[in-house]
């Protein structure tokens, strides 16, 4: 994160894009090395920008000092589950390495969240893989809890599903 005069955090600045924007695609290219890295192979689960357009999908960069730095979307998925029939699936959540541990991808998923809350969707849902610890304690962190596999890579040994309700009211410990 850029601080400005005063040591003022600038903040992550989120901007609603169309998946074949080119800022997605240098990010996506980013995100695709990664998962060669941890799981030896891209991730081949097919996406289209028409998955992304509203008010069934949606995507966002986020950007810091001018710069995109984050990404995330979410998607119609359908799969009935944490009690919700209206469900969005998270996708292509992402922040660069260098501007990891900023918060920007507590505030992408918060945003995520509202949006997909504001059109209409009951719950999250999200697969991520076993490879990917920060991720699931992310998602943990943020009330997700595990359900059942859905999509692309359900039933896949290293796939772990999450899901969170929207709009749920948050309960004192």
């Amino acid at each position: 994160m850029i601080l400005a005069g005063d040591n003022v955090a600038v903040p992550l600045e989120i901007h609603q894009v169309a998946y074949d924007h080119p800022d997605v695609t240098t990010l996506v290219a980013r995100l695709q090395q990664f998962y060669v890295e941890r799981y030896g192979g891209p991730d081949d689960d097919p996406m289209s920008a028409s998955m992304f357009v509203p008010p069934e999908g949606a995507f966002f960069l986020g950007y810091d000092a001018g710069l995109p730095v984050a990404m995330g979307a979410w998607r119609l998925e359908g799969a009935a589950r944490l009690g919700a029939s209206r469900t969005a699936e998270l996708k292509r959540m992402y922040v660069v390495p260098e501007c990891r541990g900023l918060g920007h991808a507590r505030r992408m998923l918060a945003h995520l969240e509202s949006t997909a809350a504001a059109a209409g969707y009951e719950a999250l849902l999200l697969s991520t893989g076993s490879r990917q610890p920060e991720a699931i304690a992310l998602y943990e962190s943020e009330g997700y809890l595990p359900v059942e596999g859905f999509g692309h890579y359900a039933g896949g040994e290293l796939n772990r599903c999450f899901g969170k309700l929207l709009g749920a009211p948050v309960t004192a410990c």
